[in-house]
């Protein structure tokens, strides 16, 4: 896949102290559009450095370039990888960073230093030596050596060194971590594969996370990367993360800069121009009829506007859900939500072992319109097939604590989604990412477009329609903070946040007799059998129970699919 001529070397026991490369000038990070602002004070946020008990970490985005490697098929502008410049004083490498060459240049890696001072056991030590995992010549000429530091008895490697010399690098180059202030790390998107006919020796290079996320987790990412030449089942990555030993999560922002942070980034929300089932406020839902119902009773009941009486706590065991009033114009008044009411429900939750602070913002629609399926040239709306009463969906900024820089924004997309890097971000006002909410079915979209769920190569799919219009909310100043554990008593969490039961009724779609109509208008190379076709789409087209809560999603207290 990469043009490069690779080889293996053998051990060698010399040492040799990195020199500052002249090949490649420094790379030009990406900058948001606008300057940050001065945050509000608070103790931790923001200041630089993050305190992880033992240790202190500083983030480097500063980096010289040491070995690039381009694609023979020139399809991509290959992979390079830097060297951190301007560590502070008193602060050690941990690790060397890589990224493709297709997209701006953002990244970092943490530099850390012992704050305990423990003679014994210090938390940082430097390693006995190298193990030369693999090098190769590129075409641009010079060659590229990856070194996996062997740490000492009780101590691991965080990252790996490369350089464009076979002689090993000195063991000032790079520290190794006191075992028990690091945690197990995975290898998740893939960088650079060379495995092809034209490399005798094959490699992969992968970016890593922490395997425990979410709230919970206390794995810190190190922004380094991981790599091997042979893949084998259950092979040890050989690099860990670290681990944040303070509890207190000491680098979160407190609640006047939690909300500096929404009205610095808080997106636009953009509702495609033919949309009629827009959101909501919840009170707006309550106080315009929606009905608790509960299982083995007849009629259902009002909600009050704050949605005390709904049944709170537990967890969703079917025994109530929420429904539109029988009467049909009251019911059409709901499904077609109120804009002026609508506001951003928000939770905010520490990420990356409380390194990232994750703002994620709920968006509620009182009813969910019908699919439309895109076959081919042609475009066919389901009649009933989509249809659902309320809709949550959201989407979450992640936020360095290290200064309050917005770093990537996770799109929701019905069962799934994406995280896209600021970079790749349309920006309004500001720093401020334009975020577009789908036709009917409101998942979160970070560009205009139509995108299709489903066999998109075959040109099937549900079509997810998103653009600007007249309909949008401001979620920069339409927002409540509905929940913030970490703040403790900060927040008052809304009553109806504590309702773990359905928000609307089950449905079973007849989606038989919907699709029937799709098969005629295949071509002739893709025509499928009705029983093919229902395998292409996703199984919520089909039916589904009644939508939960924010509280009830797995991404409430885990981390976002990734």
């Amino acid at each position: 896949m990469f043009g490069c001529d690779c080889f293996y070397w053998s051990r060698r026991t010399e040492y040799y102290t990195l020199p500052e490369p002249e090949r490649e000038p420094e790379p030009e990070p990406f900058a948001l559009p606008a300057p940050l602002p001065e945050w509000p004070q608070g103790e931790g946020f923001s200041i630089g450095r993050i305190s992880l008990g033992e240790l202190e970490v500083t983030k480097i985005t500063k980096f010289q370039c040491v070995w690039s490697c381009n694609r023979r098929d020139r399809k991509t502008k290959g992979v390079s990888f830097y060297r951190p410049v301007g560590i502070p004083d008193g602060f050690s490498c941990l690790g060397h960073y890589c990224q493709s060459n297709d997209r701006p240049f953002k990244g970092y890696v943490l530099a850390a230093r012992d704050v305990a001072r423990n003679v014994d056991l210090p938390a940082l030590m430097k390693p006995l030596d190298y193990k030369l995992i693999w090098s190769a010549g590129s075409q641009q000429g010079g060659h590229g050596y990856f070194w996996l530091p062997n740490p000492p008895k009780g101590y691991k490697a965080t990252g790996f060194l490369v350089t464009d010399s076979s002689l090993e690098p000195s063991i000032d180059e790079i520290r190794c971590v006191r075992s028990d202030l690091t945690e197990d790390c995975e290898a998740c998107d893939l960088i650079l594969n060379t495995d092809s006919t034209i490399s005798r020796y094959p490699f992969w290079v992968w970016s890593t996370r922490p395997c425990q996320r979410g709230v919970l987790g206390r794995g810190v990412c190190v922004g380094t990367f991981f790599c091997c030449s042979r893949l084998t089942s259950g092979y040890e990555l050989g690099v860990v993360c670290l681990r944040n030993m303070d509890n207190q999560l000491r680098a979160m922002p407190n609640l006047n800069q939690v909300h500096a942070l929404i009205e610095h980034y808080g997106p636009t929300v953009f509702f495609h121009r033919d949309e009629i089932y827009l959101p909501s406020s919840v009170q707006w839902f309550f106080n315009n009829g929606a009905l608790l119902f509960e299982s083995g009773k007849v009629g259902g009941k009002r909600i009050d506007s704050r949605g005390s009486n709904l049944p709170g706590g537990g967890s969703n065991d079917g025994e109530f859900w929420l429904d539109l009033p029988s009467d049909e114009d009251k019911r059409n008044r709901l499904k077609y939500g109120s804009l002026e009411s609508a506001e951003l429900y928000v939770h905010i939750k520490p990420a990356s072992g409380g390194t990232f602070t994750d703002i994620a913002m709920w968006v509620f629609c009182p009813f969910n319109g019908p699919a439309t399926i895109k076959v081919g040239l042609a475009n066919v709306a389901m009649n009933k097939v989509g249809e659902h009463v309320s809709d949550w969906e959201h989407f979450t900024l992640r936020v360095s604590n290290f200064n309050g820089e917005l770093w990537s924004v996770y799109f929701s997309q019905h069962s799934g989604g994406e995280w896209v890097e600021s970079s790749e971000l349309e920006f309004g006002e500001g720093n401020r990412p334009v975020v577009y909410s789908s036709k009917s079915g409101h998942a979160s979209f970070p560009h205009p477009g139509t995108y299709l769920q489903g066999p998109s190569k075959l040109g099937i799919g549900v079509r997810n329609d998103v653009g600007k219009s007249k309909f949008f909310v401001d979620s920069s100043v339409r927002y409540q903070i509905m929940a913030a554990e970490y703040l403790g008593d900060a927040i008052e969490e809304p009553c109806w946040l504590q309702y773990m039961g359905e928000w609307g009724p089950t449905i079973m779609y007849n989606a038989r007799s919907e699709l029937e109509k799709i098969v005629d208008r295949l071509p002739v190379f893709v025509r499928f059998s009705m029983e093919n076709l229902i395998d292409l789409f996703p199984s919520e087209i089909y039916g589904e129970e009644g939508p939960t809560g924010p509280k009830e999603k797995d991404n409430w207290l885990g981390d976002e699919r990734w």
